[in-house]
């Protein structure tokens, strides 16, 4: 007998023999004993999970001389030719081969014909999702209302591709992957039945690399099989297939930890000249750093990690926090996806490592915010160099503030060098009011600079009735008269200019101040024409001064024309247009006997349509004058653009017409005839040709 493989020799034969779809087999199973035969099935999973297995169980089990039954003998002639695939009765189907609307077409003509010796005519067609879109609609009626002794099964791995009238016709079922475990069983008693020894971390990791596909699993353990010599071992499959391993990893990862890069480069190039390939190398350390970062989060469970636990560099744990695992094994995804179109992956792949000798200071976005929150507390809660104080007041509600204390865990002992920097930070002193206040304010942290104009406090003296020698102590700046003649104040002197613009000043006599008027009288020197003097003017070896200012009506001037310089300005043609045609005179009887002016009515509609329809006004204002006939509005437009722009908004425009006459009017628009002289070609000007060469447009409509 001729060699038979591992996924072929196992296929499962009845429900029971499914691996990790339970739920499928036990669905199937109690319809077919309970006779609910649907006409139609639509099995749905990845590859290697059973679909064409189960889909020749079911046709075994309504075909079996003994069913049907939801457990075939598979002893019977009929069962044996299905498991063979030479019953006639049961069609196999490649979906990818017969795509065209033709194969359907056979397959319409032949359900009409019974099966010739079993119960049942089945159809399977296997990666029905790559049949064309008219073969699915040729095939929706037939697996709609199909003959009673004909099943539709079909198979696909890509759900998404088979359309919703199909699936709405079918019962559909969804497989699953296996579980790493069922799968490590299954390839235990392969190796069984085989008499080949095998230990259990080979078969893991076979188990692991086959994702969850049974047909994986089964095809990988034939090719480990045939160079194991009867033994399967882990070195043996890393020696053969070019794996890295555990061990190596660690090895390199350590090196990476410590910040090693010339260990790091030295172990690279090692196992690039034994023959590991780099697609390989890089997929590994993905495993391995996932493993890694599994384990940080409490994750020991073999069966995720793909080794025990303590097979992991125990250093290279300690040495790298979640955050700097995490962010290495997104270095190696995007590592994977970079090297495709990489000048050399070499060079990526050694950049990558580079990376990863340093990794142990990366630091995260989430740390940083910590450590920014962190200093906000201790901002927050430190003692200010100088309380700000602020007395409260009758007419204004305060709000009180809390001063917090400073948290012990940020206190810092107080040396020599940090209380001269604080000194060197420390504000100026103000004067004796602010010295003297008392009252708790927002704290200002050590070390922090001051803003005095948040400074606010009020004098003492207030509350006594003495008069404040400040009298802007309320906030505000001094004026720049007093600010200079402050001869006390140092800083005064110091920031501001001491000469000013006279032209700035108000000059206030001494007796007017001490005396007691409520408001001081202030003299204002003025010109010969009864205003003040304009700052402005030039001097009188210059030009003369206008007198003019401010304060009244401008005096006569050349800017302004008189009505002499209008009496030789002579109205143009073109002068004489209106844009907007009035019609006061035109009038016209409505409906209802009511006389009302063409303009009026424009006016009327123009009104409506700007709280109605505000886009129809602008339709409505490029049209020239109205003339009514009886149910017809004769006007003109400029242009053909215009003319478009109307007609969009025609029918509301002619609605509200009508609603104002009584009656059901329409418009007749045309386009304006043109004078030779207007047809003249015209020069368009240099920046407009720019603009068309530019854009590629064209000039619609406009006036040059």
């Amino acid at each position: 007998m001729s060699y038979e493989v591992t996924a072929t020799r196992r296929r499962p034969q009845r429900f029971s023999d499914l691996i990790g779809q339970e739920l499928v087999a036990e669905t199937l199973k109690n319809s077919i004993k309970s006779g609910k035969i649907a006409h139609a099935y639509l099995l749905t999973g990845p590859r290697g999970c059973g679909k064409t297995s189960t889909a020749r169980i079911l046709a075994k089990a309504l075909n079996c001389q003994n069913g049907p039954t939801d457990n075939p003998c598979c002893q019977c002639s009929i069962c044996q030719e299905i498991t063979k695939g030479s019953s006639l009765d049961v069609i196999e189907i490649d979906g990818a081969s017969n795509t065209s609307v033709e194969n359907i077409r056979q397959i319409k003509d032949e359900v009409l014909f019974p099966p010739s010796n079993c119960r049942y005519k089945i159809y399977i067609i296997d990666e029905v999702h790559m049949l064309s879109t008219p073969a699915f609609n040729a095939l929706l009626k037939t697996i709609e209302e199909p003959p009673p002794h004909v099943v539709f099964i079909f198979a696909t791995t890509e759900l998404q591709k088979v359309p919703a009238t199909i699936k709405s016709r079918c019962q559909q079922f969804n497989f699953r992957l296996i579980p790493v475990e069922r799968v490590k069983q299954c390839l235990a008693e392969a190796a069984a039945e085989l008499n080949i020894q095998a230990d259990d971390e080979a078969l893991f990791w076979i188990a692991r690399e086959s994702t969850g596909s049974m047909r994986d699993a089964y095809t990988l353990f034939d090719q480990v099989v045939a160079f194991s010599d009867g033994h399967i071992t882990y070195e043996k499959i890393r020696d053969k297939l070019g794996l890295v391993g555990v061990e190596r990893l660690n090895q390199i990862f350590e090196a990476c930890a410590a910040g090693n890069t010339a260990d790091v480069i030295n172990l690279l190039d090692s196992f690039l000249e034994a023959g590991i390939s780099i697609e390989q190398l890089i997929s590994n350390c993905a495993d391995y750093l996932r493993s890694l970062l599994l384990i940080k989060n409490g994750v020991i469970k073999e069966a995720l990690l793909g080794n025990s636990c303590e097979r992991y560099s125990a250093q290279v744990l300690q040495a790298w926090n979640s955050i700097q695992i995490e962010r290495s094994l997104s270095i190696f995804l995007q590592l994977y996806r970079d090297i495709r179109y990489s000048l050399s992956p070499r060079y990526e792949l050694e950049l990558a490592f580079s990376r990863l000798c340093w990794i142990s200071q990366y630091v995260s976005n989430t740390e940083v915010k910590k450590a920014i929150d962190a200093a906000q507390r201790l901002l927050g809660g430190a003692q200010p160099v100088q309380p700000l104080t602020q007395a409260p007041s009758q007419n204004i509600n305060h709000t009180e503030r809390q001063t917090f204390a400073q948290p012990a865990q940020f206190a810092q002992p107080q040396t020599a060098q940090t209380t001269n920097l604080q000194q060197s930070y420390a504000p100026p002193q103000q004067n004796s009011v602010q010295q003297n206040s008392t009252a708790g304010s927002a704290p200002v942290p050590n070390g922090l600079p001051r803003l005095s104009m948040l400074d606010n406090p009020e004098p003492e003296n207030e509350a006594e009735g003495e008069e404040n020698p400040d009298p802007f102590y309320n906030g505000g700046s001094l004026p720049p008269e007093q600010s200079v003649s402050n001869e006390n104040d140092g800083a005064a002197e110091q920031n501001l200019p001491k000469e000013l613009d006279s032209r700035l000043k108000i000059h206030v006599s001494e007796s007017a101040v001490n005396s007691e008027q409520a408001v001081p009288s202030v003299i204002v020197e003025t010109s010969d024409t009864g205003y003040s003097e304009n700052p402005d003017d030039p001097t009188p070896a210059e030009e003369p001064a206008d007198g003019w200012s401010n304060m009244d009506a401008p005096p006569d001037d050349d800017f302004y024309p008189t009505e002499a310089d209008f009496s030789n300005y002579e109205e143009s043609e073109e002068d004489n247009i209106q844009e907007t045609p009035s019609q006061i005179n035109d009038m016209f009887t409505t409906e209802n006997g009511q006389q009302i002016s063409i303009a009026q009515l424009r006016g009327k509609v123009r009104a409506d349509l700007e709280i109605s329809d505000s886009f129809a006004v602008p339709a409505l204002e490029k049209t020239a004058e109205w003339k009514i006939e009886e149910n017809t509005v004769h006007t003109t437009v400029e242009n053909e653009y215009d003319l478009n722009l109307f007609q969009k908004k025609q029918e509301v425009i002619e609605q509200r017409v009508s609603e104002l006459c009584g009656k059901k009017m329409i418009f007749d628009v045309k386009i304006r005839e043109r004078t030779a002289e207007e047809n003249k070609p015209v020069e368009l000007p240099p920046q407009v040709k720019y603009l068309v060469d530019i854009f590629r447009g064209t000039v619609v409509a406009g006036k040059v």
